[in-house]
């Protein structure tokens, strides 16, 4: 490097200039004097402070590291370790494994983007080191006691403190997620592993990135409780962070094992909860204590497995095979789901549907009364292998899934007449309201096939709250901003319309097909009910009975679609060949339709 100084310095001064410069910048400098064209002085750079061609590597101090965090991956007690493949699941880390070490499963060992020891997919790990002081050898103030034995024995293990969580990777997606290791303490909860579930919920609030979390928890630790459940930031604050997690970004949960009590709560807030078969069940309590209050006597699949909370609570979403087919499920879930609240789902390339919609017309009977698949009708009208239903076995008399229509993601709301005819009962209709709450908040359109007698009478619903139900179902098609479709496939009798979507919830389209039909309530019902008396009086069978067939065709003229359209009720009948087409084309114009609620804190409805 040349450097001119004026004609004036002095040799001395061009020396320590030269000297000055070439330790500051680390480079050789010739330091010249006014116009002079041979320097005045010349410095070298320093040497540097260790050989250039020494090969540096790690130190004791980074080794002893490395094995630290060797013994913490391994987890629990090996006794413990060993019985997880007797349960039929999977080690905690083989876990992170199998959901984010890329395409054969491996680890990030040897992968220059990965973290050593990690799988490829997980992008960093946070408290590792959480209760290290309290269980690990090596700790400060642990070691050998004068006996020479170690102070912390295998059952004291607890890495971790029992919960992993961290940001990864998923089907391409950013995620934060948490995995209870059943291996230390059944996966109880505890002090830092508590702390580390708020930490990572708080920052899943600032990000904006889904959420998983992986399951396998007993509940708090009871024997060391101080600390951690009453407390500001302790248990509590989970379901105050899933709260305002909710509706924000999307949450999914996955079961593993018995989670019991406030463990249990955090699959229950999620937005989607998979139970595994054979493997995973939830309840407020363990059989054990219920029947020390209750004197019940029951096994825990019963009290809570997978069959009653898919078919009895409601509380499961889907239910798998395996881990494996676990992750499969979640992996096809997430691809109808934003990020965040406020962003478009992911569109995806147009299939053409699994059956022709030309066979639409065939499919649907005549009478109203007879039965067809509301399924065999979304497979007209969705994307081939887009359907993907939530909640298959708990109020079956709704259909309610997500597919693609031209490759945009929809929430589909279908009456199921193979289910007691459609009629909305309690469960279905709270199903329903959820579902559609959902698709709302994470800007999913939504699409109603209503094809139903209406909601069901009886004094059993009512004592099932059929009203609070419904009610709950009518808030949510009111309230929902997102573009709505509703079709009337055949029946849309009763208040069965108004919750099922109807002209009066202001969605961007009703249509018809040619078998709709909109009334207070069905033939056979009208006129039971307004001409009961009259036909009581004709004496002559086949007389009332003809009677009878010509008032219930004088009625259902009335509420014929073509009528519903002549009077502006509907906005259109489509031929059912078309129905597809029609509704891809409305879904397209009204994708950025804006629709303001009232200026209000919020509803009262729950």
């Amino acid at each position: 490097m040349n450097v001119h100084v004026g004609a004036a310095a002095t040799p001395e001064e061009a020396e320590a200039i030269a000297k000055s410069l070439a330790e500051h910048l680390g480079v050789g400098v010739d330091v010249h004097v006014g116009d002079e064209e041979t320097p005045a002085a010349t410095a070298a750079p320093p040497e540097p402070s260790y050989p250039l061609d020494d090969d540096l590597g790690p130190t004791d101090r980074e080794r002893d590291l490395r094995a630290e965090i060797d013994d913490i991956l391994k987890g629990g007690p090996e006794k413990y370790r060993d019985r997880l493949s007797e349960q039929g699941k999977l080690f905690v880390r083989d876990r992170l494994d199998l959901w984010f070490g890329g395409e054969d499963g491996t680890r990030g060992a040897g992968d220059a983007s990965a973290l050593d020891g990690e799988p490829a997919g997980v992008k960093f790990e946070d408290g590792k080191f959480a209760a290290f002081d309290d269980w690990h050898p090596d700790a400060p103030g642990r070691g050998d006691d004068a006996d020479g034995k170690d102070d912390a024995g295998d059952g004291d293990r607890l890495p971790g403190d029992g919960l992993l969580t961290g940001a990864a990777e998923f089907e391409g997606r950013d995620v934060h997620f948490m995995a209870n290791d059943f291996t230390v303490k059944a996966g109880s909860m505890a002090s830092k592993g508590v702390e580390k579930f708020l930490r990572m919920q708080q920052r899943a609030l600032k990000t904006g990135n889904p959420v998983l979390y992986l399951m396998d928890s007993s509940g708090g630790r009871i024997d060391q409780q101080t600390g951690f459940f009453a407390n500001r930031e302790g248990i509590g604050k989970y379901y105050y962070n899933h709260s305002m997690l909710s509706g924000a970004v999307p949450q999914i949960c996955v079961l593993y094992g018995p989670c019991i009590a406030g463990a249990a709560y955090t699959p229950v807030f999620a937005d989607f909860t998979v139970m595994v078969e054979g493997m995973s069940a939830m309840a407020i309590a363990s059989p054990r204590m219920v029947e020390m209050v209750t004197g019940e006597e029951i096994e825990m699949d019963e009290l809570g497995g997978p069959r009653i909370h898919a078919e009895e609570s409601g509380s499961a979403d889907l239910v798998a095979r395996d881990e494996e087919h676990a992750r499969e499920l979640v992996a096809d879930l997430i691809g109808y789901l934003p990020d965040r609240a406020g962003e478009k789902p992911p569109k995806r390339e147009t299939k053409p549907p699994k059956f022709s919609p030309a066979g639409i017309d065939e499919l649907i009977p005549e009478s109203p009364n007879r039965a067809y698949d509301a399924r065999d009708l979304l497979d007209r009208i969705a994307d081939a292998e887009s359907v993907f239903e939530l909640k298959e076995g708990y109020g079956p008399e709704i259909v309610t899934a997500f597919c693609r229509i031209d490759g945009r993601p929809v929430g589909v709301v279908a009456n199921q007449p193979t289910e007691r005819s459609g009629a909305i009962f309690p469960d279905a209709a709270e199903k329903a309201a959820e579902f559609i709450w959902t698709c709302d908040a994470y800007e999913i359109p939504l699409l109603y096939l209503c094809d139903t007698p209406g909601f069901m009478a009886g004094s059993g619903v009512e004592k099932d709250a059929i009203l609070e139900k419904g009610k709950k179902m009518i808030y949510a098609t009111s309230s929902a901003t997102v573009p709505k479709q509703t079709v009337v496939v055949r029946k849309a009798y009763g208040a069965g319309i108004y919750a099922m979507g109807g002209p009066a919830y202001d969605p961007e389209s009703v249509i018809g097909l040619p078998s709709g039909e909109i009334g207070i309530m069905g033939p056979e019902a009208a006129i039971n009910a307004v001409y009961a008396r009259k036909l009581a009086e004709i004496d002559d069978p086949e007389e009332r009975a003809a009677e009878e067939d010509r008032l219930r065709e004088e009625y259902r003229e009335g509420i014929d679609v073509h009528r519903m359209a002549s009077e502006v009720v509907i906005d259109e009948i489509v031929p059912p060949s078309d129905l597809r087409a029609e509704l891809a084309a409305r879904f397209d114009f009204y994708e950025d339709v804006r629709k303001d609620l009232p200026d209000k804190k919020h509803g009262t409805v729950l």
